[in-house]
């Protein structure tokens, strides 16, 4: 029962977490992995067909299409945000889901683990 209070405290904390992030603290977050992640920042800026993470300097490297083929490239973080945003609240969303699951679970731990067992004295229950 300890165990599964726990857990129900780290996923809800999570959870309201994900939940609770504004905008620009979101872009932060993103920007701070952009910048730390040179592999991933090249299949994004592939996979998306955009270039730079605020704005696009075209003596940079960047292996979307719409940079070889001398297109304007849009920038990348309204695309990863609109997808960070949905993300966010699909876990947050799904966490207190089963974060209130866990916490029925250690109600109904709590509430039934005194019962006696009727094998032990059948007359008990009638």
């Amino acid at each position: 029962m300890i165990i599964l209070l726990l857990v129900f405290i780290v996923q809800f904390s999570v959870s309201c977490a994900c939940l609770a992030l504004n905008r620009e603290q979101q872009g932060q977050l993103l920007e701070v992995g952009w910048n730390n992640t040179a592999s991933a920042r090249n299949d994004i800026q592939r996979n998306l067909n955009c270039c730079g993470f605020r704005n696009y300097n075209p003596n940079d490297t960047c292996p979307a299409s719409c940079a070889k083929s001398n297109q304007k490239c849009s920038s990348c973080a309204p695309i990863i945000g609109e997808y960070a945003g949905e993300v966010l609240r699909f876990v947050g969303g799904i966490g207190l889901f089963f974060s209130f699951t866990e916490i029925l679970g250690v109600w109904l731990t709590y509430r039934y683990r005194n019962q006696k067992d009727p094998r032990a004295n059948p007359s008990a229950f009638l």
